[in-house]
């Protein structure tokens, strides 16, 4: 993928992930991803990321280190010792430390300034809108983010968004204290993920929704998106990905409509080939701030519905989806919008759009970022 750095000074990343556990795919994937990336370019990588005991392995993607840490619900862990984590840094001494969690280790970003060593945040979530969504008062989730955010933008020498929905929130606060702001969107495997053999035409409209199904990623309008379908009429089935505290209560709400649950997908080829079965992808969150389900769904071929707002609707374009309000009806018309289009045109628009995002552009930016010059990397075209 990348050819190794030339002679030079060595380039030591440290990514530190807090606050994970066995639902964080995303993160997991982007973690994974960015990590090849850095060692295939020559870098020395290090994985710090919380666990039920401490724990040091080597891979062929760098040092791996797990410390303690409490789980703290919904199966994730949080990292509440800093000190043994700086601990684990100084003897590895980075040259750059990567945070991919804003909320916590902040001792750990203020011991890397001391120490000299380069600090970027990539910033995964829009606090904001999420806590919002977590708990329904925008007004308080506003003032406490709002507090937050003004500790993150003093902390790092860089703070990378992945949309600009994303950037919306750092904006004003970054240019007040002159952190700078980057923003890099992720990436897809394209390999992987790829166009299959769709399901035969049966004269069923077949939907689907891959995610994690707790309330901040809005499950529950996929699944009354489908609902309004079925109570107009249209054939229509929809088949449900992924597992989360919310599953009952949406089984629940769909009682008597086509709505299948399958819970957790580990492999990614047969992920691949139920979402390339699907007509349409549901990824519908409001408060997403990229969206890798909707890049894998449209290199799958698969077109995608989202909603209008968020950064998962930077994603979309014309052809290989559409979007609406974030409310069921809305969204169902944008749904029987995408499937009124020929079916060979709507699945080679979605693989194209797709194709605009590899990782390899991300790790290069991220690279970049971390100090390690263009002219040190080499990708492919």
């Amino acid at each position: 993928m990348f050819t190794r750095v030339p002679e030079g000074p060595d380039v030591r990343i440290a990514q530190l992930a807090n606050f994970v556990g066995s639902a964080s795919g995303g993160m997991r994937t982007a973690l994974a991803e960015l990590g090849r990336g850095y060692v295939d370019a020559g870098a020395e990588r290090l994985l710090v990321v919380p666990g039920p005991v401490d724990d040091r392995r080597d891979t062929p993607l760098g040092t791996v280190v797990q410390l303690r840490a409490p789980q703290v619900g919904g199966g994730y862990r949080l990292i509440v010792e800093p000190w043994r984590l700086i601990n684990v840094l100084e003897r590895f001494a980075p040259t750059s430390v990567e945070w991919n969690d804003k909320l916590t280790l902040m001792p750990v970003a203020w011991w890397a300034r001391r120490a000299g060593v380069r600090t970027v945040c990539l910033s995964h979530e829009q606090l904001t809108d999420m806590l919002t969504l977590r708990r329904g008062s925008r007004l308080q989730a506003r003032v406490s983010i709002g507090m937050v955010n003004r500790l993150v933008v003093r902390s790092f020498d860089t703070l990378v968004v992945t949309s600009r929905y994303a950037q919306a929130e750092f904006q004003s606060l970054a240019e007040a204290v002159g952190c700078p702001i980057e923003r890099v969107p992720l990436g897809v495997d394209l390999s992987v993920f790829r166009p299959g053999v769709p399901h035969p035409p049966d004269g069923v409209l077949r939907l689907t929704h891959v995610g994690r199904l707790s309330r901040e990623k809005s499950p529950y309008l996929a699944v009354a998106t489908a609902i309004e379908l079925h109570r107009r009429g249209v054939p229509v089935r929809m088949d449900v990905y992924g597992d989360g505290p919310h599953r009952a209560e949406l089984e629940a709400m769909a009682a008597g409509a086509p709505v299948y649950f399958h819970g957790f997908v580990g492999g990614r080829d047969e992920l691949r080939q139920r979402i390339t079965e699907a007509d349409v992808a549901l990824s519908v969150c409001p408060g997403e701030t990229f969206g890798l389900a909707v890049l894998e769904a449209l290199a799958c071929g698969t077109p995608v519905v989202t909603a209008d707002r968020g950064g998962a609707r930077e994603l979309v374009d014309a052809h290989c989806g559409a979007w609406g309000a974030p409310d069921p009806r809305a969204l169902a018309d944008a749904v029987l919008r995408v499937a009124a289009r020929p079916v060979r045109a709507r699945r080679q628009a979605a693989r194209a759009r797709a194709e605009e995002f590899p990782w390899s552009r991300t790790v290069e930016r991220m690279l970049e970022i971390h100090g390690v010059a263009a002219t040190r990397i080499s990708v492919p075209a």
